[in-house]
C-alpha cells in the first residue's frame, strides 16, 4: 500500500514538472515521511483526492470529487465518472440522473441519501464528455479501493457496464450479471443498470425495481 502511494507521489511531481515547462530533470527520491503519508481515515483520503494531479483530467475539472454520504454506510453506490452537472455544481444526485436515483434510494431502498455512501470510480470528469481512458482509471483506482476499505460497506453497487467492469476486473457481458448478488472480496456487489440508460430506456424501470428490491432483501 505505502509502495503505491509512494508512486502516486513520484506521479504528481513530474505532472507538475511537466505543467511548468520542464522536460528532463535530474533523478529525484521520494521521501514518504515528508511529501506523503499513507491515509489513515476516509477524511485523510478525500484531502488527497481534492489535490490529485495524477492525470490530465486535473486540468480541465472543476474539482475532484471523492464521495458523499454516510462514511459508515451499508451501502455503497459506485458510478464510473463525474458528470457534466456534478462537476459544474459539486454536488452529488444532480440532474436528471442524479433525481432517479435519488429516488430509487428513497422510495424502494428507504434510504436517504445522506444514509448512503455514494462515489465514482474516475474522480475527476473526463475531457469533451470523453470515456476515461484506462490510464486515468489507473490513476484513480488505488483511491476508490481505499474507499470501499475504510467504509466496509454490506452491499456495492455499481451503476452500468463500465463501473462493473473496472471494479471487478471482468469483463463478461453485462446482461449476464446484472441484477445479480456477487461475492467481491468480503462484500456483495449487485450491478444495476446506470439511471441515465434507463432515462433512455424507460420499459427496463421494472426489471430495476427488481434488482432493487434484491439489493435491499441483502442490506
Amino acid at each position: 500500500m505505502l509502495k503505491s502511494f509512494q508512486n502516486l507521489v513520484l506521479l504528481q511531481n513530474l505532472y507538475r514538472l511537466k505543467a511548468l515547462g520542464f522536460e528532463y530533470i535530474d533523478p529525484f527520491s521520494v521521501n514518504p515521511k515528508t511529501n506523503y503519508s499513507t491515509p489513515s481515515s476516509l477524511e485523510q483520503l478525500s484531502t488527497h483526492i481534492s489535490t490529485c494531479q495524477l492525470c490530465d483530467l486535473s486540468k480541465s475539472r472543476s474539482q475532484s470529487m471523492s464521495g458523499y454520504g454516510n462514511p459508515n454506510a451499508q451501502l455503497m453506490i459506485i458510478d464510473f465518472s463525474v458528470s457534466s452537472n456534478e462537476d459544474d455544481t459539486n454536488s452529488y444526485f444532480v440532474g436528471r440522473s442524479g433525481e432517479s436515483l435519488k429516488k430509487m434510494c428513497q422510495n424502494v431502498l428507504n434510504l436517504q441519501p445522506s444514509e448512503v455512501y455514494f462515489t465514482h470510480a474516475v474522480k475527476c470528469k473526463p475531457s469533451n464528455a470523453n470515456t476515461p481512458s484506462e490510464s486515468e482509471w489507473n490513476s484513480c483506482k488505488s483511491y476508490l479501493f481505499s474507499q470501499i476499505n475504510f467504509i466496509k460497506p454490506k452491499v456495492i453497487i455499481t451503476l452500468g457496464k463500465d463501473a462493473y467492469s473496472k471494479v471487478t476486473g471482468e469483463s463478461e457481458n453485462f446482461e449476464s450479471v446484472r441484477g445479480n448478488v456477487i461475492d467481491f472480496k468480503s462484500y456483495k456487489l449487485i450491478p444495476i443498470y446506470h439511471p441515465s440508460y434507463l432515462l433512455r430506456n424507460p420499459k427496463l424501470k421494472d426489471i430495476t425495481l427488481s434488482d432493487l428490491k434484491t439489493i435491499k432483501s441483502c442490506l
